[in-house]
């Protein structure tokens, strides 16, 4: 018996992966298909995939070529299998030409022809393309998400609303809007990173406008404008989604499954901290209010909330303020208990600390380094510490491209099942009222 194995991802199944599959199969009498693995794909940086793992490997088995369909889950894997399954020949599509010839030593490759005319990227570039207006006040993000919107397909960005914003800025031929109004015209949707305390009204005047939202948190600095927010979305049908660009990240998001899979048993306590020192003038801080609970709270509250969830807890605000005019901040940690877990934040713009992330249980804890918030590593450790294990995870763009390609797939199924859920930004409103209600200890 003459076996073949070749490898996809067959994202969007089309004729041209039906015709490889079919000149693969011609090849031998067994064909192992090999699917590539969702956290594979975006560890390899193809962040653009529409279909889940297990509907792309349904499509190729609704093919019948395939006598046998596996994972493909880590780099060197092709080996591994070529000898687990005595395979013969491996066979892969000819754009890859010269890239596996490596796998020779350890049986026969064929390069065969692509189906010309005809790709996944194409097709997924054929949906509606969607036009993303950006304001702000913070350029650095700006920019960041400009670079960051080359790598999703089906997004364009339409224009740009940013005081301070160089015009030579990366040579971008992207339309510059005077206005938010001249922004809201040309766009589909609509990234805002400007002042917090000014989301409200933007937001608000973009979904009656019928225009999809991507905000930085906090949404809003009041929990009932937030409600409004939500209804206002639901009743346009706009997606409204919370930009906390670690949400999206690959390890952020299986340390969080791993904690809650009772790895290190029940949690007991968590602690996040995210601090930069930052210089203010005494009149920069009156024009700042990017302070420092509304600019690194949502992050450092993100695993508490997520972990230990949004009910039955007390907390305890101690802030360091250095203009109250301006309810400007330079230090806050609040404490909070839960019935069964404590957890604490510190944040800062004008202090620095180690910014590390622990994730406390009765049988062990999870260790993330600074800075957490762009973590591509993070450690389990236990009394034993042969037991400890760390885990790698491929971050690119700091987890925006990954925030991006969920906001587009959630604009075009129409979805609103965000990695962010509503409670949890609920709750973090509910925060930034407190402090600006003046619910805190001055020291």
């Amino acid at each position: 018996m003459v076996k073949v194995i070749t490898y996809g991802t067959y994202d969007l199944l089309h004729y041209g992966h039906l015709r490889l599959l079919e000149r693969a199969k011609a090849l031998g009498d067994y064909l192992i298909v090999g699917v590539t693995s969702d956290d594979f794909d975006k560890g390899r940086g193809k962040i653009n995939v529409q279909q889940s793992f297990m509907e792309r490997v349904e499509a190729v088995r609704a093919t019948g070529l395939a006598d046998e369909i596996i994972a493909e889950e880590y780099e060197g894997q092709k080996i591994d299998d070529i000898k687990r399954y005595g395979i013969d020949i491996f066979a892969i599509g000819s754009d890859w030409k010269g890239h596996f010839d490596y796998l020779k030593e350890y049986c026969k490759v064929v390069y065969l022809e692509r189906t010309a005319g005809i790709s996944s990227t194409e097709l997924r570039s054929e949906k509606r393309e969607v036009r993303l207006g950006l304001i702000g006040n913070y350029v650095s993000v700006i920019e960041k998400f400009v670079a960051e919107s080359k790598f999703v397909n089906g997004l364009k960005i339409s224009g740009i609303c940013c005081p301070g914003l160089k015009e030579d800025f990366g040579n971008s031929k992207i339309p510059r809007c005077s206005n938010y109004e001249e922004l809201l015209d040309v766009s589909d949707a609509i990234y805002i990173a400007s002042f917090p305390q000014e989301h409200y009204a933007q937001i608000k005047l973009a979904l009656k406008k019928k225009k999809h939202v991507l905000c930085e948190s906090p949404i809003s600095v009041m929990p009932k404008q937030f409600l409004g927010l939500v209804n206002l979305a639901k009743e346009n049908k706009c997606v409204l989604m919370d930009s906390i660009k670690t949400a999206y990240s690959m390890a952020y998001s299986r340390l969080l499954l791993l904690a809650k899979s009772g790895i290190i048993g029940n949690i007991m306590s968590v602690d996040a901290t995210c601090t930069s020192l930052k210089e203010f003038s005494d009149n920069t801080l009156f024009t700042n209010k990017w302070n420092s609970i509304c600019a690194w709270g949502p992050t450092a509250l993100l695993p508490i909330f997520q972990l230990l969830g949004t009910k039955d807890y007390s907390m305890n605000i101690v802030s360091h303020i250095i203009n109250k005019e301006a309810m400007f901040d330079g230090f806050t940690k609040i404490d909070f208990v839960y019935p069964n877990a404590v957890a604490s934040i510190k944040v800062a713009q004008m202090m620095k600390s180690e910014g590390d992330l622990v994730i406390s249980g009765n049988k062990g804890y999870i260790y993330v380094p600074a800075p957490w918030w762009k973590t591509d590593y993070f450690e389990v450790r236990f009394e034993n510490s042969e037991k400890n294990k760390r885990y790698f995870y491929q971050l690119d763009g700091e987890g925006i491209r990954y925030e991006l390609v969920s906001f587009i797939k959630a604009i075009n199924d129409s979805h609103d099942d965000f990695y962010i859920a509503r409670n949890v930004s609920l709750e973090i409103t509910k925060i930034m009222e407190s402090f600006i209600g003046g619910n805190y200890l001055e020291i």
